[in-house]
């Protein structure tokens, strides 16, 4: 029998969260949830902490921590509050550390987890976009493990069994010499089809109707501009480290298969599975186990043609833009995250088109902001450097 792995949950009331917690209802005898961490909503948080019964609890929002110890009561369960405690929690020694915490705001946790040597299942794709060279130069000498918890990270992860030879430095006896590329895979988004001409008149609420995944506003828009997928080409560098010309993408409406790893010999391997999040998660969770949660059956006959295509740049200069920074190195990766976050909230409060996305993106990356990426404190303050010049770009406008 399996021995049971204590975890903890970043994130707990969001998406990635919430499925980690699904696998850990299934499947209580495997799992025991030791800490669980939350932004702002406390009454989620409360309800998760009387359910599993952690150690302990913490609240990125400060504002919340007094509601928050009303709800836990007399349950048995520290209670803290504030950016530095919940990192603090991220250090608290566990099998498992899953980091679903959304945005930059996950990073100070993410490398308090690594610093401590953690095993820790990512999703928190912008730490390593903006501070990938630091948060796996800490990793490496750390002694920490990151998995990929995105499901096209994920799926290379699975097809490439030279993920221990790709943590060696000896990459000549190592499985990286088998390696030709990867590649991944994504849907396109809800625009796919859409006539260039019309991509002007794209609205909010359009944009966020993915059709194959339920996600939040932000990462929906990144979907549909497909920065999304180049940042996920950014975090694939840090994650395998590969050049960025190992790096490969196709859009495959269907979303049957989430990557491919191209070997030497000509050989291709592929991972295909539904799209329930769970899937990821799960192999994250169980690694290098597999865990059966009892899902749906794949069914490739009912799905049918499988199509491929390379992506269109003019359709989609987001994910260009996103290729161009990662090529260009230095400090252009976290410029892009900062100026795309201030851009997709522009959009999204209605303050300037579709289109003007990928322009203020642009724009910002233009500059040539300098600035190095070697502490934490460097990848916040060229972080705020950007969005402040992002806003300036807008307010021009």
């Amino acid at each position: 029998m399996a021995e049971v792995r204590h975890i903890t949950v970043l994130g707990a009331t969001g998406s990635i969260g919430q499925s980690s917690l699904a696998l850990v209802r299934q499947h209580p005898e495997r799992f025991h949830v030791r800490a669980l961490v939350a932004g702002k909503n406390f009454r989620a948080l409360g309800a998760l902490a009387h359910e599993f019964k952690p150690e302990i609890i913490g609240i990125h929002d400060t504002e919340a921590l007094v509601q928050l110890k009303d709800l836990i009561g007399s349950l048995d369960c520290r209670v803290v509050g504030g950016e530095a405690a919940c990192s603090e929690i991220a250090a608290i020694p566990v099998d498992l550390v899953i980091a679903g915490i959304s945005g930059l705001a996950g990073l100070p946790s993410v490398m308090a987890a690594v610093n401590s040597g953690q095993t820790v299942a990512i999703a928190n794709k912008e730490s390593l976009v903006s501070a990938g060279a630091v948060v796996t130069h800490r990793a490496t000498k750390a002694g920490a493990h990151i998995l990929p918890i995105d499901s096209e990270h994920n799926a290379v992860f699975q097809c490439w069994d030279g993920w221990k030879g790709h943590q060696s430095s000896d990459t000549t006896n190592g499985r990286m010499s088998e390696l030709s590329h990867i590649c991944l895979t994504a849907s396109g988004g809800p625009f796919l089809n859409l006539p260039l001409g019309e991509f002007s008149a794209v609205t909010p609420a359009a944009a966020v109707k993915h059709p194959n995944w339920e996600m939040g506003k932000k990462i929906s828009i990144d979907s549909a501009t497909m920065m999304n997928k180049g940042l996920e080409v950014i975090e694939a560098h840090w994650l395998f480290d590969l050049a960025h010309d190992k790096i490969e993408v196709l859009v495959h409406p269907q979303q049957a298969i989430h990557g491919l790893v191209y070997f030497c010999d000509g050989s291709v391997i592929a991972q295909m599975a539904g799209t329930d999040m769970r899937i990821p998660i799960s192999y994250a969770m169980a690694w290098p186990e597999r865990l059966d949660w009892q899902p749906e059956p794949f069914d490739l006959a009912a799905m049918g043609n499988l199509t491929f295509q390379t992506v269109n740049k003019d359709r989609f200069p987001c994910y260009h833009l996103a290729r161009q920074a990662l090529a260009a190195g230095g400090n252009a990766t976290a410029v892009l995250n900062a100026a795309n976050e201030i851009a997709v909230e522009a959009f999204l409060a209605g303050r300037i088109g579709f289109l003007g996305i990928s322009q203020v993106v642009e724009a910002c990356l233009s500059l040539g902001l300098d600035g190095d990426l070697t502490t934490i404190e460097a990848v916040f303050a060229i972080d705020r450097r950007a969005r402040d010049e992002a806003r300036q770009i807008l307010a021009a406008r």
